[in-house]
């Protein structure tokens, strides 16, 4: 790989809305999280996979006043979690909820919702249940909201997927680093186009008139 890009997915407006690039093709997508970091804005929330649960972040958006919903990582730290609450169920998987505290320097993770889905059937890894962690207040979200708004992060999927089948981000005899994201991002302007016009017509013909036709 002649570089690693990191993108962040608005799932509202189904647009990339940024994008950062390292000219190490085996560097992790964690180096890149301080750039991440800077972009954080106040009533931000941000959704993300476990790789991006690492203390410094969790703490970096709470810092500048955001929120986020975000995978456990085995690895972080935490204690003084109470018993679990069964909550309810989402499309047949329980969801249970506890307190949590994490810490971290500053005290910004004191007090975090813990969240646990069972899973009907196994992920890739073969784990039958997930911890989802968030620092959004109850009265904004309640653990089955919270659960349903993860599940809808495989939304990103299919954008690469798009840009993979479609547009062909990815092009293998461009072997220097800047030549490779450039035509990456070409890939991901051209998305925002094709996603800004489905969106359209979504709002004319119905979204499914457009999913099944289109």
């Amino acid at each position: 790989m002649p570089g690693q890009s990191l993108v962040v997915l608005d799932p509202s407006l189904m647009l990339a809305i940024d994008v950062f690039s390292c000219e190490d093709g085996h560097a992790q997508e964690r180096s890149l999280l301080p750039q991440v970091l800077a972009t954080v804005e106040s009533d931000d929330v941000w959704i993300a996979d476990r790789n991006f649960c690492t203390l410094k972040f969790l703490s970096g958006i709470v810092a500048n006043q955001g929120y986020f919903i975000i995978r456990e990582h085995k690895c972080l730290p935490w204690h003084n979690a109470d018993e679990f609450r069964p909550i309810g169920s989402v499309e047949g998987e329980e969801v249970f909820e506890q307190s949590i505290i994490i810490n971290d320097d500053a005290g910004y993770l004191c007090g975090v919702r813990r969240i646990k889905v069972v899973l009907e059937s196994a992920t890739r890894d073969g784990d039958s249940e997930i911890f989802i962690l968030t620092n959004l207040p109850l009265k904004v979200a309640t653990a089955l909201v919270i659960a349903q708004i993860y599940r809808q992060r495989w939304t990103i999927e299919t954008l690469f997927q798009i840009l993979t089948d479609i547009f062909n981000c990815e092009i293998k005899t461009l072997g220097y680093p800047k030549a490779a994201f450039f035509a990456f991002c070409v890939a991901l302007v051209s998305y925002n186009i094709l996603s800004v016009v489905l969106a359209a017509l979504r709002s004319i013909y119905g979204i499914n008139k457009v999913s099944q036709e289109v």
